[in-house]
């Protein structure tokens, strides 16, 4: 058999499931073969901050309704299910592929995030490779979309938005990381108002200033009830800086994306791009 046969088999093959019902299925998940590479999604904080149980409700996601195999959560942080230790239990079933694939639970490019994960990776006693973070990708605007209604904030419905006159009239998505992360968070920002009908501007979750900027330029143009939509997951900040950053904007806020079926989807995804890489390479 020819190193691309070889490498065509080890790939996870992408399968049409059933459509279930609800608001959250999909047409498409992912078919990891048995052996595959550990699937671990690095989870910033510690597994006992309040937002820990969102990154195992996210492996559970990713499990059963896109790989079909266990994904595992390593944490950044503490000394409990630190990814350090949750990569020296995995072993690689095949001498030319790594042991594991860790993909960080983070929406947007985060500095700090990434290079713990890749000092990890790289300290590793078995060979593993990272991922990208999960965005920016067309799957989280819907999931900020579907957070936003929840909250009351915005209309589930996207024929209809503009008769719900209750929903909010401007949104700030709030994102942590560096300009960069901003800058990729906008992407998102374009595809969330193209879903809304209404203007949305990205900020900076550590700069206030910034964020009390976008409102003002969202009551200039004529928005009279403000929205924040966090643009993360939820492990990455407390709930008393969500609401510092609401509260310097004058707006409500919805919540985290949290243990949302997209996040799967797009975990799912980035695991088979960093694996397809480190096979092909």
């Amino acid at each position: 058999m020819s190193p691309e046969s070889q490498a065509s088999e080890a790939l996870p093959s992408r399968r049409r499931r059933t459509p279930r019902g609800g608001r959250h299925r999909g047409a498409e998940s992912y078919l990891l073969p048995p052996g595959s590479p550990a699937l671990i999604l690095a989870a910033p904080g510690p597994a006992t901050a309040p937002g820990g149980a969102v990154a195992t409700e996210l492996a559970r996601l990713v499990e059963i309704e896109q790989t079909g195999q266990p994904a595992l959560v390593g944490h950044l942080e503490g000394a409990e299910q630190h990814l350090s230790a949750v990569l020296a239990e995995v072993r690689a079933e095949r001498p030319d592929e790594p042991a594991a694939v860790v993909v960080p639970l983070t929406t947007g490019p985060d500095p700090e995030v990434e290079a713990a994960v890749r000092k990890i990776v790289a300290d590793a006693h078995v060979p593993a490779v990272a991922a990208d973070p999960l965005g920016p990708h067309p799957l989280i605007a819907e999931a900020l979309h579907e957070r936003l209604a929840e909250a009351g904030l915005a209309r589930a419905d996207r024929v209809r938005m503009m008769t719900m006159v209750t929903a909010a009239s401007g949104v700030v998505v709030v994102t942590p990381g560096d300009p960069e992360a901003v800058r990729q968070a906008e992407v998102t920002s374009v595809l969330l108002a193209a879903r809304l009908a209404a203007p949305v501007f990205t900020a900076s979750l550590g700069d206030e200033a910034a964020i009390a900027a976008a409102a003002a330029q969202l009551r200039a143009s004529g928005a009279t009830r403000l929205a924040v939509a966090p643009h993360l997951i939820g492990p990455e900040v407390s709930a008393e800086r969500l609401a510092a950053a609401a509260a310097a904007a004058g707006a409500e806020h919805a919540a985290p994306i949290g243990a949302h079926p997209a996040l799967a989807q797009v975990a799912a995804l980035r695991y088979v791009e960093a694996l397809a890489t480190a096979l092909s390479d």
